[in-house]
């Protein structure tokens, strides 16, 4: 039913990506709903019963509640959490945090997923610029995702650009990877490494692009619930993730609302069209 490449990796028809692409504007919509939404005093599981009914609205199942035990509909990382952070209402946010969205949900069985960083009122200037090294550099890895380039040219262009913006850190044991029928498929992307190795784009790979770049150290540990990573310095961290499929056309930012047009024609030149098809 679902044709995979020589390496494993599902290779989607023309009609299984519209279904991804319906999926993945689930999760688009409902994040920029949260963006909107984060403001000084709410909890992060504030954020998680609108991040669910918004999903469930649209018909769709969150993918992250329930995930190999996740009790949560969005991961909401807050300052120095990386990834994996369990929305509570413990702590309400403040002036100056910054808090990471990822979110994912399943429609008619095909999955999207995407994560935010989001800055809660004004916040250190270090901070934006973090988190504008980390969205670019997200984007400069979604441009490699074109037929013929290798999955190593992903993570290359990510770290090269964020060593080129400072002294960050980026986590080595985390990263995107394949999506499809499944939130989490093979192959594991890297966000470091060297261009040129391991498998070719084709038409009809998805990807999830995602790194995840810390003000200090790249070290992190994973907290006594078995599902927030931290830096170990306790320095601020920023995550963006978008689901991403290969086409004829130029990459296809499924998560993202207009499919990465504007930003993917400003990075690879000419004009890039927002469906993965000829205009």
């Amino acid at each position: 039913m679902f044709k995979k490449n020589k390496h494993g990796i599902q290779i989607k028809t023309t009609e299984q990506l519209d279904k991804m692409r319906s999926a993945g504007l689930v999760v688009g919509r409902t994040l920029e709903l949260l963006r909107n939404s984060v403001q000084p005093g709410m909890t992060p599981l504030d954020l998680d019963a609108i991040a669910e009914k918004a999903i469930r609205d649209e018909g769709a199942i969150p993918s992250f509640k329930g995930y190999q035990g996740f009790p949560a509909t969005i991961c909401a990382s807050v300052n120095d959490e990386v990834v994996h952070g369990i929305p509570s209402d413990r702590r309400p946010l403040r002036e100056g945090d910054v808090i990471s969205i990822d979110c994912g949900a399943i429609l008619e069985g095909w999955h999207g997923d995407s994560a935010i960083t989001v800055a809660v009122g004004e916040v250190d200037p270090k901070l934006t610029e973090l988190m504008r090294v980390t969205e670019e550099a997200m984007w400069r890895g979604i441009a490699t995702l074109t037929t013929g380039r290798h999955l190593s040219d992903v993570g290359y262009e990510v770290e090269r650009y964020v060593r080129s913006q400072g002294r960050y850190g980026i986590p080595q044991e985390y990263g995107g990877h394949g999506i499809g029928t499944e939130m989490h498929m093979d192959p594991w992307v890297a966000n470091h490494g060297r261009p040129g190795r391991g498998p070719r784009f084709e038409p009809g790979m998805c990807f999830a692009v995602e790194p995840m770049v810390n003000l200090g150290t790249d070290r992190t540990k994973v907290l006594s619930d078995d599902w927030t990573v931290v830096t170990i310095d306790g320095k601020a961290s920023a995550h963006f993730e978008h689901s991403v499929a290969v086409t004829d056309n130029g990459p296809w930012v499924l998560t993202a609302l207009d499919g990465g047009k504007a930003r993917l024609t400003e990075l690879l030149g000419g004009e890039i069209t927002a469906d993965g098809k000829a205009e």
